[in-house]
């Protein structure tokens, strides 16, 4: 059980900092001498984080709801937005359903190497990104920022890449300011998380290990859900303040690292 609570921790921690959940949920196992998690544990305790980003965006995300059941005639600022945030999650569902069906992150990308290297290059990628200035708003984003945003997405599915990091990364690049790429990536991790949950939860059931699993499986939600609370609001409050390149630095210090346990796997 202290094994769980410390994976949900971490995903608390960092699933919507731009430093990759999934690298720090794979060198968690090495440290602690314990096999990997597999994608459904890893599954549970983004299940939690999601909990955590409807609670804290749940304002803005019950008035994108009115604005789409009226089709704009409530909450009309909000309808562009709700619909570029749909059209922005399509591309990553559609693959990401791919990659599921025929078991490629487990099969080929599951391996410290691939997530150190991703962990590195997408690093420095966010601080290029960072560099460009931005002054746009979250309601300023167009149908080509969903395109290009939505079409980076699947690039997530590389563990190590890190799903908001990558999409702060191209929002930083179309001109957003941090806060606002912070806010969008968070509500496109809805669909993602939402949709990959789904899957796992059907396929546990199917298996018929439902029942056995739930217990942990709870337990890693809920304490994920919390920590994942607490970092969001701790992150919107220093975003500005301390910029990306924290986590530029502490991404390519974990991908060498994660490289050097590779080596001596």
């Amino acid at each position: 059980m202290e094994y769980l609570a410390a994976l949900a921790i971490i995903q608390g921690i960092t699933e919507f900092l731009p430093i990759s959940s999934s690298a720090h949920l794979a060198l968690l196992p090495a440290m602690m001498g314990q096999a990997d998690q597999g994608l459904v544990i890893d599954i549970a305790v983004h299940f939690g984080s999601l909990g955590a980003v409807i609670l804290y965006n749940l304002r803005l995300l019950m008035a994108m709801g009115v604005s789409l059941v009226t089709f704009g005639r409530r909450y009309r600022d909000l309808f562009p937005l709700t619909i570029i945030s749909l059209v922005a999650s399509i591309p990553l569902v559609v693959v990401g359903y791919l990659f599921s069906r025929y078991n490629i992150i487990e099969l080929y990308l599951r391996h410290m190497m691939v997530i150190g290297c991703a962990s590195i290059f997408f690093g420095i990628l966010l601080a290029l990104a960072d560099r460009v200035p931005g002054r746009r708003q979250l309601t300023t984003l167009t149908m080509y920022d969903a395109v290009v945003i939505g079409l980076a997405q699947p690039l997530a599915l590389i563990p190590g890449t890190s799903r908001s990091g990558i999409c702060i990364t191209i929002a930083r690049m179309t001109g957003l300011n941090r806060i606002a790429s912070v806010q969008f990536a968070m509500i496109l991790s809805i669909p993602a998380i939402l949709g990959a949950s789904v899957k796992s939860a059907s396929d546990i059931a199917l298996e018929g290990s439902m029942a056995i699993m739930m217990n942990p499986i709870l337990k890693a939600a809920g304490l994920a859900f919390v920590v994942a609370l607490i970092s969001i609001v701790l992150m919107m409050r220093l975003i500005e303040r301390i910029g990306m390149m924290p986590f530029v630095i502490y991404r390519v210090a974990l991908g060498l690292l994660l490289i050097a346990l590779a080596f001596n796997v």
